[in-house]
């Protein structure tokens, strides 16, 4: 993950995390060194029920469809990068500025 916290695809922009299951409710922490966003989510960590998670708190964040969030890599990890479909790496940077420093 050393690309940095945002990266553009072909398809819309790549977003890497560093997810911890198990939280109260699901919040974005901060940064998690240069290269992620610390992510809680209040899943438990079991047969996939953190990546439906972060995806579901990923699209109502950033006001798009479901479908259009997926876990790529690390989807039995803490470190995950996600696609976010349709949207630009300036409309996610926008979405995520409260958040960050």
């Amino acid at each position: 993950m050393s690309r940095g916290v945002l990266s553009t695809a072909k398809d819309g922009t790549l977003l890497n995390l560093r997810v911890s299951p198990g939280a109260k409710r699901a919040s974005i922490e901060g940064p998690y060194g240069e290269g992620a966003i610390r992510l809680k989510v209040a899943a438990p960590p079991v047969s996939g029920k953190v990546n439906a998670e972060v995806e579901r708190f990923l699209a109502e964040l950033f006001g798009v469809p479901r479908s259009d969030v997926a876990v790529i890599r690390g989807t039995s990890s803490r470190d995950k990068t996600v696609l976010v479909r349709g949207l630009a790496r300036a409309e996610t940077q926008q979405a995520l500025a409260p958040y960050l420093p």
